[in-house]
């Protein structure tokens, strides 16, 4: 087998396996095509995803789907004020037995390949800054030793962005580990019935378990190796700095409404998350319609608008699409 051949090979494999995972998904979910697509890129580009929308519209539904899609150990907070950092990290406690006492560590619930951070929102900062270094690091540090969390590791974190009694906004820095920000809407009218007729039966349909942890892993190793060309990697650096102001790429909206862009972060989940849409569509090299799909769930939690920004009712959505529809401007061969 030639290595181009094998390549295909890897390719068609991941396709595949893209493919089944959102098949599995939506035997429970109706619609809501760009969420799910948008969890399984995160997932194969190793990042977090925080999922943004009202109650009631199936964010913890399509989190426990994608947790039977997957044969991983899954576990679930509900984050509220009163939660501690030992009760997501875990503890060390002291036992008695016939040998006499002896401290033990006991895991958390972060201790799992895929956590469901329910309302993360809800949580005190102390408590949110237990998940940096599980996120950042893929490590959890209690009683004074760390200890590595299982691989792969996912947090897929859920929060109402209506109801601001009793909540907590996640600080800059937590937002920015998070690869993708995905806003769920509403369903359409058409998908009500299905809705319906899946959720008020006498029976709920049966997920199939179709990729395990081992083949995550896999996929992951392989968006890796995906090549970004010259075009792509100068249009995804241009793009982060025209989120900053000030940058010479700025335009005269960012400057005026945003007080902070972009991290380099940005750029690192903008490439993976690129990686990642090129394997699905079946290509073994990123190209720039893949950098501008993945540019605005990649980059609009690390906007941050001022005070005349929010005055005005602008979102981070907003400028970023004006920035693609100047993107060529921000390729090659532009001032």
């Amino acid at each position: 087998m030639t290595d181009t051949a094998a390549v295909r090979a890897q390719v068609a494999r991941f396709q595949q396996s893209f493919t089944d995972l959102r098949s599995a998904v939506h035997r429970r979910i109706v619609g809501q095509q760009d969420v799910v697509d948008g969890v399984l890129v995160a997932l194969f580009a190793g990042g977090h995803v925080l999922l943004e929308g009202v109650p009631g519209i199936g964010k913890t539904v399509l989190v426990k789907t994608l947790g039977e899609a997957l044969h991983l150990q899954k576990s679930r907070i509900q984050f509220t004020p009163d939660l501690m950092p030992a009760d997501v990290l875990g503890t060390m406690v002291l036992e008695e037995g016939d040998g006499g006492r002896a401290v033990r560590f006991q895991p958390g619930p972060i201790h799992a390949n895929l956590l469901l951070a329910d309302e993360i929102n809800r949580a005190t900062p102390k408590t949110q800054s237990a998940l940096l270094e599980a996120m950042q690091e893929q490590q959890a540090t209690v009683g004074g030793q760390t200890r590595k969390l299982p691989q792969p590791f996912v947090v897929l974190a859920t929060q109402n962005p209506v109801e601001q009694e009793g909540t907590y906004p996640l600080p800059e820095a937590q937002l920015d580990r998070f690869l993708f920000k995905l806003l769920v809407g509403y369903p359409r009218e058409e998908e009500y019935t299905q809705i319906l007729e899946r959720t008020t039966g006498g029976q709920e349909p049966a997920v199939p378990a179709v990729a395990s942890g081992d083949d995550v892993l896999a996929m992951r190793q392989l968006v890796r190796e995906v090549p970004v060309p010259e075009p792509a990697r100068v249009l995804i650096t241009r793009l982060v700095m025209a989120t900053q102001p000030k940058s010479r790429y700025a335009t005269d909206r960012v400057n005026r409404y945003v007080m902070l862009g972009s991290s380099p972060r940005g750029a690192q989940a903008l490439a993976l998350a690129a990686k990642v849409a090129a394997l699905r569509d079946g290509r073994f090299a990123v190209s720039g319609d893949d950098v501008k799909a993945m540019a605005i769930p990649a980059l609009r939690h690390r906007l941050l608008l001022n005070f005349e920004g929010l005055g005005d009712g602008l979102t981070p959505d907003e400028l970023l699409r004006e920035l693609l529809e100047r993107s060529r401007t921000l390729e090659i061969g532009a001032a």
